[in-house]
C-alpha cells in the first residue's frame, strides 16, 4: 500500500512538471511573419523613440507632450474637428445631439442672466421686490425643468429613429448639460443656427 503511493507519485509530479513547462515553439515550424529585411531593422531601430536617461528632461518632454495635446483638443472644440475633439464628445451620436440643442431655443441657456437678476432683486431690502425675486426663483426653475423634459423626449425620440444600432447611454445627459450654457460659451462650438432643420 506505502510502496504503490510512492511509486505514483514521481508519475504525478512528472505529469505536473510537463504542463506547467512553457510550450517551445518548434524550430521548424513558422512564425507566422516574415523576417524583415536589414535595411528595414536597421530603419526601425533608429526611429524608435528614444527615452531619455535623465528624469527631469523625461517629465520636460511628458509636459511638453500632454500641452500641445491640449492646444490640439483647444482648437478642435473652437473648430468642431471632430478628429482631435475629447472622447466624451466624438462620434455622430453626440455630434447630433449638439446639433439638436443648438438649433433650439431653450430656457435654461439663460440661467445664469435671470440668476444675476433675481439674485440682485434679493438683495434689495424691499420686501415686495423679495417677493418678486423668490416668485422668479420658483417661475425659472419650472420653466427650466418643463423645458428640459421636452427637450429630453424629442432628443430621445429622433436617436431612436436617426441611430437605432448605436449607444445612447449618456446622450440625453451630455445634451441637458449643453443647454445650460450660454450659446456663445458652449463647446465645441455650435455647428448649426438656430431653427435649422436637422
Amino acid at each position: 500500500m506505502f510502496r504503490r503511493r510512492s511509486q505514483d507519485a514521481p508519475a504525478a509530479a512528472t505529469a505536473l512538471a510537463e504542463e506547467q513547462a512553457p510550450q517551445s515553439r518548434n524550430p521548424q515550424a513558422p512564425k507566422g511573419r516574415p523576417t524583415p529585411k536589414r535595411s528595414e531593422a536597421q530603419a526601425n531601430r533608429r526611429t524608435r523613440v528614444s527615452v531619455p536617461k535623465d528624469r527631469k528632461e523625461a517629465a520636460r518632454e511628458g509636459r511638453a507632450r500632454m500641452r500641445s495635446e491640449r492646444e490640439k483638443q483647444r482648437l478642435a472644440l473652437l473648430s468642431g474637428d471632430e478628429r482631435a475633439l475629447p472622447p466624451r464628445d466624438k462620434g455622430p451620436v453626440r455630434r447630433f445631439a449638439r446639433n439638436y440643442v443648438d438649433s433650439r431655443f431653450t430656457v435654461a441657456e439663460w440661467f445664469l442672466p435671470f440668476a444675476v437678476v433675481i439674485l440682485i432683486l434679493s438683495v434689495l431690502r424691499n420686501p415686495g421686490l423679495q417677493f418678486v425675486s423668490l416668485m422668479l426663483w420658483l417661475l425659472i426653475i419650472v420653466a427650466i425643468v418643463a423645458d428640459s423634459l421636452r427637450h429630453a423626449l424629442g432628443l430621445r425620440k429622433q436617436l431612436r429613429e436617426r441611430f437605432p444600432n448605436e449607444s445612447h447611454r449618456g446622450v440625453t445627459a451630455y445634451a441637458l448639460m449643453r443647454t445650460l450654457q450660454m450659446r456663445r460659451l458652449r463647446l465645441p462650438k455650435p455647428q448649426v443656427k438656430r431653427g435649422a432643420q436637422l
